[in-house]
Order: C-alpha cells, then sequence, then structure tokens
C-alpha cells in the first residue's frame, strides 16, 4: 500500500475548495468549508438538495478527509420554491419512469415541508437506492427520507463468501483490510481503508450479495 504525509488541515481546506470549484454542480460562493483535526465542516446554502448532496460526495472524495459535518442548508431562489403536492406528483413521476428499476407499487411517497419520505419494500440495495436517487433532484426538495425496507427472496446461506470473492474481483478495494462477518442475513464490515471511495465500494458490494437484509459499516478511512 502506498504511503504519504498526513496533510495539514489548511492544505485539506485548500484541496476541498479546489474540488468544490471543480465540481460543476456545487456553487462554491455559497458553501464555507471548516477543518479542524482533518474533519470538514460544511457551512452555507445551496441552492437544491441534489447541490448539497454533490458537495459533501466532492469533499469525500479528497485524499486526507477524515469526516464531514454537513451543515449545509438548502435555501430556494423563488422560482424553484414548489408546493408539497407539486413536489408529490413530480416525485410519483419519477419513480413510474424508474420502472424498470423499481417495481411499480413498491414506493410510497410523502411530502411535509419539502422532505420527501420513501416508505414500502424491494428487493434490492440497488432499487432503494434508485429510488431516492429518482426524486433528490427535483426542484424544491429540502432532503429525502429513505425508509424503504429491503425483502430479499433469496437464501442468504453464502453471503460471506460471496462478498470476499468479489473484494477479490474489485480493483478499487484491497479486501485484506476488511474483515467481514455475518450472521443470517446481515453483513457487518470492519478494518480500514484507504479512502471514502474504497469505503463505499466496500458497501455496495457487501448490499450487491444476493440475501443481504442489513449492512453495518464499521470501516474507517485511514490516510497512510
Amino acid at each position: 500500500m502506498q504511503t504519504t504525509t498526513l496533510k495539514s488541515d489548511l492544505e485539506i481546506k485548500n484541496d476541498v475548495l479546489s474540488e468544490l470549484k471543480y465540481e460543476p454542480a456545487v456553487k462554491t460562493t455559497d458553501i464555507g468549508v471548516l477543518v479542524k483535526d482533518r474533519t470538514v465542516t460544511l457551512t452555507g446554502y445551496a441552492t437544491s438538495y441534489g447541490e448539497k448532496r454533490a458537495a459533501v460526495m466532492a469533499t469525500k472524495r479528497v485524499a486526507g478527509v477524515r469526516a464531514v459535518a454537513d451543515n449545509i442548508e438548502v435555501k430556494f431562489p423563488q422560482a424553484l420554491a414548489r408546493t408539497d403536492g407539486a413536489i408529490a406528483t413530480a416525485a410519483a413521476n419519477h419513480l413510474e419512469w424508474e420502472s424498470w428499476t423499481i417495481p411499480a407499487g413498491c414506493v410510497q411517497i410523502t411530502v411535509s415541508d419539502g422532505w420527501i419520505t420513501l416508505e414500502g419494500q424491494v428487493e434490492w440495495q440497488y432499487q432503494k437506492e434508485a429510488a431516492e436517487h429518482a426524486v433528490h433532484g427535483l426542484s424544491g426538495v429540502n432532503g429525502v427520507f429513505n425508509s424503504i425496507v429491503i425483502k430479499p427472496k433469496v437464501d442468504a446461506s453464502n453471503v460471506k463468501a460471496a462478498i470476499l470473492a468479489a473484494f477479490e474481483r474489485n480493483a478499487l478495494v484491497d479486501g485484506a483490510g476488511i474483515t467481514v462477518s455475518t450472521v443470517g442475513s446481515k453483513v457487518t464490515l470492519t478494518g480500514n481503508v484507504r479512502n471514502y471511495a474504497e469505503r463505499d465500494e466496500a458497501v455496495r458490494i457487501a448490499w450487491a450479495a444476493p440475501g443481504v437484509l442489513a449492512v453495518e459499516n464499521k470501516i474507517t478511512v485511514e490516510w497512510l
């Protein structure tokens, strides 16, 4: 594993600001960056929930970031303001357009004060994520509560072996640094990885295993 010198808080701040500026979905003039002990706090305003998410994801991409605190508020221009009813209708339409991924009737939508709550039941984690992705970028949305439940229909007896094999095939994950334990259909991941991208990929692989109902992510990011 390649070793690098740990960055100072100032270096991390400058890199985060550069990454936010590089990300076209983010308006850096409205977002502030504070760094202490390699933990980044994002403050200020975003014009949409999608921009808020993009800022957090961009920050996680920066080498040396240990943790991210998201204090960004969503503040819409008047032209983008929408009623809860309009948001609910738009969300329902977008879920229908994703019917090739999300079976019709599986997800119910509730909207209150611009917050979308998704409920229902699907078989796979990627379907739960697809439902949230379909609605989080809608105009007028302050945030999304994803309360969709995963109910697999397949046996979970070979989950651990499937995940470990996937780690070995994957170019982004160093499986040697991750321990996989299972109890029934629940997977727990522990260990250290090099960056957030590797951590997220490990979690994605765990959720992709047939029969997985829950994933507890205890992986820590250690920039070595």
